[in-house]
C-alpha cells in the first residue's frame, strides 16, 4: 500500500463543488487551507479532509462511522462523512510548502500516525461509503454527510469541461 500524502486542494474546485452541496466545506483561508489525504474508492480520488485538533475530538467516539481519530483526537480527526471526489490535478501537496515549524510537527504527526494505520483508516472508509450507498446510515450523519453520488456526476461534468 502506498503512503499516504497530505494536500491542498484548489479554491476553485471546492467553490464548484459548494454550487450543488453545501456540506463541501469551504477552504478558511490561506493561512487555514481545507487539507486532506486522498485514496481510492469506486475508481474515484477521494479527498478526505483533516480538522485540526480539538478538545471534543477526543470526547468523540472513536466507533463513530463518520470520523476517523488521529491518535485518539490528540492530533484531530478525518472527516470520512466530508469526503469529495477530486481530480489530482486540483492538488498540492502540503508539507513541502509549509514553513511554520510547529504547524508542520502536527501535520507530519498526522500523517505518521495515518500511514500506520492505513489499513484501519481504509476499513472505515470504505464501511462507511458501503453503509451510505445501501441507505444504511442513520438521518443525522447524512445531514452532515457530502452527497458522494452527486459529487460524483459534478466531478465527471467538471472533469469533462476543463480536459
Amino acid at each position: 500500500m502506498k503512503n499516504l500524502k497530505i494536500y491542498y486542494i484548489s479554491e476553485n474546485y471546492i467553490n464548484y463543488l459548494r454550487k450543488f452541496d453545501s456540506n463541501v466545506a469551504y477552504n478558511k483561508n490561506t493561512t487555514r487551507p481545507y487539507i486532506g489525504i486522498v485514496y481510492t474508492y469506486n475508481n474515484y480520488n477521494y479527498f478526505a479532509p483533516l480538522a485540526s485538533p480539538k478538545p471534543k475530538h477526543i470526547k468523540i467516539n472513536p466507533k463513530s462511522f463518520d470520523i476517523f481519530k488521529i491518535k485518539e483526537g490528540e492530533l484531530g480527526v478525518v472527516n470520512i462523512n466530508n469526503m469529495i471526489p477530486t481530480p489530482i490535478e486540483e492538488l498540492t501537496e502540503v508539507l513541502p510548502t509549509i514553513k511554520d515549524k510547529k504547524y508542520k510537527k502536527l501535520l507530519e504527526g498526522q500523517l505518521t500516525f495515518l500511514n500506520n494505520h492505513k489499513a484501519e483508516l481504509f476499513k472505515k472508509i470504505n464501511l462507511f461509503q458501503n453503509m451510505y450507498r445501501k441507505g444504511h446510515l442513520s438521518k443525522n450523519i447524512l445531514e452532515r454527510c457530502c452527497n458522494f453520488s452527486l459529487l460524483e456526476e459534478k466531478f465527471k461534468e467538471y472533469n469533462n469541461k476543463n480536459n
